[in-house]
């Protein structure tokens, strides 16, 4: 049986993301497992309705970025500026300092100011003006892109894609899920009702549980096969790192720890293997687009690892 914070959790995004309950898991475990997510589909499928949701349901700080072509690196990260009264330096720090951090539309601004959330993402700090400033935490980036929009946009490069723990896609809800709410959410938006359900200290203890889920040997050799058979195909340019395999067993322990389980089954990898590594692998046609790319890689991966046999 699920941990009743989890269980808490998910209902209150779910009463705001309706029909994707799938989705809706994948967001939940990476928040325990303590990862950035980045969502990528197009555009009117509740990207930011989602995002929102799981940041309103967490206390803490909440902090929303809307990307754009002129933001500045010292837009996000802060700036150092001189107190005249006080007659020294004085650092105002940025949005980036925040527990949940959405980063709006992340494609559209300047691959410099991209590299502004590096450090950040991956060490959960700051350093400006030869000085280190470190961010609150919990810390997590819930990133959104479009990737069917060329102008004004700039992929992101592999390094700032190798930082999120998972990149998913909703897709178009069902039927009945849309004329409900094509009936009812006409003038309210109840994404703006939601409160948090999760505080700051509760969230930090489900993340340090997911440390005392148990990894059978057996399928950390499993693991291994699938970054092995993803560095030696030659139809990409590089495969799944060190990095990308911690973090599928971080995020399957964490999937498992959702799951009310002291333990990892292979349903946990299974499941989590094109979300977590499918954006980390290196396709030979660079110059694709943002969608067909996702595709790609999602269509090797999964060639690459239908023939490797799962531990029983």
């Amino acid at each position: 049986m699920s941990d009743p914070l989890i269980a808490k959790l998910t209902a209150n995004i779910a009463a705001v993301f309706l029909g994707k309950p799938q989705v809706v898991q994948q967001v939940v475990m990476a928040v325990i497992a303590g990862g950035h997510i980045l969502i990528e589909d197009v555009p009117g499928v509740g990207k930011t309705t989602l995002t929102q949701a799981i940041a309103r349901s967490i206390g803490g700080k909440f902090q929303r970025i809307q990307f754009t072509s002129d933001l500045l690196p010292a837009d996000i990260l802060g700036v150092t500026i001189f107190d005249r009264n006080q007659a020294n330096f004085e650092f105002r720090p940025g949005p980036i300092f925040a527990n949940v951090v959405l980063a709006d539309e992340i494609n559209r601004t300047s691959p410099r100011t991209q590299s502004a959330l590096l450090e950040a993402m991956a060490e959960q700090r700051v350093s400006l003006d030869d000085q280190t400033y470190s961010l609150p935490k919990p810390f997590i980036v819930l990133a959104t892109q479009n990737p069917i929009e060329y102008h004004g946009t700039y992929p992101l490069p592999e390094s700032q894609l190798d930082r999120f723990l998972v990149r998913l896609s909703i897709g178009y809800p069902d039927s009945a899920i849309e004329k409900k709410l094509l009936m009812y959410r006409q003038q309210n938006e109840p994404v703006e009702q939601l409160a948090a359900v999760l505080s700051l200290e509760e969230l930090i203890t489900l993340q340090a549980q997911v440390d005392q889920i148990t990894l059978d040997e057996s399928l950390v050799d499993y693991i291994l096969q699938v970054v092995t058979a993803t560095r030696t195909a030659k139809i990409l340019r590089a495969g799944v790192s060190t990095r990308g395999a911690l973090a599928l067993v971080r995020a399957a322990k964490a999937r498992a720890l959702v799951q009310g389980r002291a333990y990892c089954v292979p349903d946990d990898v299974l499941e989590l293997l094109v979300p977590v590594l499918a954006h980390r692998l290196s396709l030979g046609n660079v110059g694709q687009d943002i969608q067909t790319h996702r595709q790609e890689s999602e269509a090797i991966l999964r060639d690459l690892t239908a023939d490797i046999p799962l531990p029983v």
